[in-house]
C-alpha cells in the first residue's frame, strides 16, 4: 500500500518498497495505491482505502499488508481490525529484514533492542480472561493486568540489552585504542543501501564478503587492511547502508557499530551512479552521517556501477586539485586504479620526508621502521651508522617518537613531501 503525497515521489517510493519486500523474502501479491492531501488519523490511508484493503487481502488470500509509510500503533491497530490480517508498516519491515540479516552476537543484541524499542509502543490488551495477574487468598491487592506485564518484561529485556551493548561498545573502543597504538588510519564505506559497498569492499582488499543485489545486505561490520602506495596501510571497514527515513530505533540501536563510522579518517561515500535518484540518497547519508556526528570528515564520493551507464572512468578534483569524486565500477574493476591514486594522495598530502641516523645497535628499530613507515633511501656513515630517508605523516611521526628506543637526537631533518597531481 503506498500513497501519494505532496512532495512524494510515488514511483521511487514504491520502486523501493518491492526491493524491501524482495529482501525480506516476501512476495508482492497486489499493489494498491493512493492519494491523498494528508494522511488519515485514524488509519492513515483513509476509511475508502482501508475498505479497498480489506476486499484485496479477501481476494488475494493476503497474509501480511506492507504499507510503506510509518503508521502510528492507533493506525496499525485499525487496519490490522478491518484487513483482518497483519499489518506491517515500513520501520516494522525493515526491522524484519535487519532481524534475518544479522549474524554477530552484536548484531543480534542490536536488531532485538529496536524491535522491542518498536513493539513497546504497540502492546495491546490480548488477555481479557486474564485481567488480573495477582491477587485471591493472601494476595488481594490492586494486581498487575496482561499489558502491564509485558510492559515490564519488556522494559527489563530493554535495560539488560543497552547494558550488554554498552560492555560491547567498551570492548570496541578498547580495540580501537589497540590499533592506534599502530598509526595506521581508518577508512568506512558508508552510503546507500544496494550501492555497491561490499563489491567494492572485496575489490580493494580481497575479501569474500557477502555480496547479493538487495538491501541491507551487509549488516554487521567487516574491517580488512588495504595495502596502499609507498607502503602505506589503511583500514577498510564495510558497514550498515542506509536508507530514506531509517527508523530512528535502528539507528540509536547501532550506535556502537556506527562509531567505526564516526571515527574513521576518511569516508568513502559509495554511490550508485546508475541510480536516476542519486541525489536524493546522497543527501539521505549525509543526513544520517550528520546524526551519528560523522558529517564532517573528509569524504571521497565514489560513484560506483558506470558498467551500467555511459559514464567513462575518472577522477573529478577542487579548486585546489584535491580528489573529491572517482566514477569506477567495482564489479568490473574499471576505474579501480583511479581510486587507489586517490586515496594514495589524500594520505600522501600530510606526510613529510624525514632524515634519520641510527646508530648500528638499532637494528630493532630500523626493522619496525621498514615495517610500518614508507623507507625512501637508505645509506651507511662511515661509523657504520644507517642514514635512512623516510615518508611518514604527524600520526607516524609520534608513533616513531614513542618508541622506546628512539632517541630524538636521531633525527636530522624535515621537508615537505609534496605529490605530483596527475591529471584528472
Amino acid at each position: 500500500m503506498q500513497l501519494r503525497l505532496p512532495g512524494v515521489d510515488l514511483e521511487t517510493e514504491l520502486g523501493e518498497s518491492r526491493l524491501l519486500v524482495h529482501s525480506a523474502g516476501a512476495q508482492v501479491c497486489a499493489e494498491l495505491l493512493g492519494k491523498r492531501e494528508r494522511p488519515d488519523v485514524a488509519t492513515y490511508i483513509g476509511k475508502g482505502k482501508a475498505e479497498e484493503l480489506r476486499d484485496l487481502v479477501a481476494r488475494e488470500q493476503i497474509e501480511v499488508a506492507i504499507v510503506n509509510h510509518d503508521l502510528t500503533p492507533a493506525q496499525e491497530r485499525n487496519l490490522e481490525k478491518i484487513a483482518a490480517c497483519r499489518v506491517l508498516d515500513r520501520n516494522g519491515l525493515i526491522l524484519d529484514i535487519f532481524a534475518q540479516r544479522a549474524r554477530s552476537h552484536e548484531g543480534k543484541l542490536q536488531v532485538e533492542l529496536a524491535q522491542l524499542e518498536h513493539l513497546s509502543t504497540r502492546l495491546v490488551r490480548g488477555w481479557t480472561h486474564l485481567e488480573r495477574q495477582r491477587g485471591g487468598i493472601g494476595l488481594r491487592g490492586p494486581g498487575e493486568t496482561q499489558l502491564e506485564t509485558d510492559r515490564r518484561l519488556i522494559r527489563t529485556r530493554v535495560k539488560n540489552l543497552t547494558q550488554r551493548l554498552e560492555k560491547v561498545r567498551t570492548q570496541r573502543h578498547s580495540r580501537r585504542k589497540a590499533r592506534h597504538k599502530i598509526p595506521i588510519p581508518t577508512m568506512s564505506l558508508v552510503g546507500y543501501t544496494n550501492a555497491g559497498k561490499s563489491t567494492l569492499f572485496n575489490r580493494l582488499t580481497g575479501a569474500q564478503s557477502y555480496v547479493a543485489d538487495q538491501l541491507f545486505a551487509t549488516l554487521d561490520p567487516t574491517m580488512r587492511r588495504v595495502q596502499l602506495d609507498g607502503n602505506a596501510q589503511a583500514i577498510l571497514a564495510d558497514t550498515v547502508g542506509f536508507i530514506r527515513h531509517l527508523p530512528h530505533q535502528l539507528v540509536e540501536a547501532f550506535k556502537s557499530t556506527l562509531e567505526e563510522v564516526a571515527q574513521a579518517d576518511l569516508l568513502l561515500h559509495v554511490v550508485d551512479g546508475s541510480s536516476a535518484e542519486r541525489r536524493e540518497q546522497i543527501e539521505q547519508v549525509q543526513a544520517v552521517l550528520d546524526e551519528i556526528g560523522a558529517g564532517q570528515i573528509p569524504q571521497i564520493t565514489v560513484f560506483n556501477k558506470i558498467d551500467l551507464t555511459n559514464e567513462p572512468a575518472r577522477l573529478e578534483r577542487d579548486a585546489n586539485g584535491r580528489a573529491t569524486r572517482v566514477w569506477l565500477s567495482a564489479q568490473t574493476g574499471d576505474g579501480m586504479d583511479l581510486l587507489r591514486q586517490a586515496l594514495s594522495e589524500h594520505y600522501r598530502r600530510e606526510r613529510v620526508v624525514q632524515h634519520l641516523r641510527l646508530p648500528p645497535v638499532a637494528g630493532r628499530l630500523r626493522a619496525l621502521i621498514y615495517e610500518h613507515l614508507n623507507v625512501l633511501r637508505e645509506a651507511h656513515s662511515v661509523e657504520g651508522e644507517w642514514l635512512l630517508e623516510i615518508e611518514l605523516s604527524p600520526p607516524d611521526l609520534a608513533w616513531l617518537i614513542s618508541l622506546p628506543d628512539f632517541k630524538p637526537g636521531q633525527m636530522l631533518e624535515t621537508e615537505k613531501c609534496l605529490p605530483a597531481r596527475a591529471s584528472a
